[in-house]
């Protein structure tokens, strides 16, 4: 399995609510910092940190998305 963004690439990663339910936030803009290992379940994940804020997570591959349709 491949990883679908690249180290320093800005996304924008849609939190979720408890539980996962929708999130009260809109989208924010982060910095992939780092490429995690993909976990036993199969899932990609990767470090992120928010460019507004000093905030870091991990997250997976599928709460993330693009900030432009182009790809480079």
């Amino acid at each position: 399995m491949s990883y679908a963004y690249k180290l320093n690439e800005e996304v924008r990663h849609q939190a979720q609510g408890p539980q996962g339910r929708a999130a009260t936030e809109g989208p924010k803009i982060y910095t992939i910092v780092q490429c995690m290992l993909i976990e036993s379940d199969g899932r990609v994940r990767y470090r992120i940190k928010c460019r507004s804020e000093n905030i870091e997570r991990v997250v997976t591959e599928d709460q993330l998305s693009y900030l432009s349709r182009t790809r480079s």
